[in-house]
């Protein structure tokens, strides 16, 4: 007797079994989340880490408490705009979902420090 081959449908569950190998990170590019977990991502302003009074010299204390730093391992949102203070030439990048602040990386993002102020870290 010949084996009955089994047809898939494009809304039937998918088995536990794959699930894991079909989709490792399922909330990886997630935006969305209590507003407490916003607060967890940065951990220290421009002012109060030292590596970047030098390059920063030429902002004022209350200006540098301004530039929020993002804190290693906290995930970058879909399509947002940020900048690096560790690396030489300060360049704009949008942002993706698997994306994450490295240690040693002072990620700034766009949407946190006020226009002026950008322009002129970007400057």
């Amino acid at each position: 007797m010949a084996q009955q081959q089994r047809t898939g449908h494009p809304n039937e569950p998918i088995s536990e079994d794959y699930k894991q190998d079909l989709n490792p990170n399922p909330e990886a590019g997630q935006n969305d989340g209590p507003e407490t977990v916003e607060a967890d991502r940065f951990e220290q302003t421009a002012y109060e880490i030292e590596a970047l009074h030098s390059r920063l010299s030429d902002f004022e204390k209350d200006e540098l408490q301004a530039i929020p730093v993002l804190k290693p391992g906290a995930r970058l949102q879909q399509g947002a705009t940020y900048i690096d203070l560790s690396q030489s030439s300060i360049e704009e990048f949008t942002g993706m979902g698997d994306m994450s602040v490295e240690a040693g990386s002072y990620v700034v993002p766009k949407d946190r420090v006020d226009y002026l102020l950008w322009n002129r870290l970007t400057a």
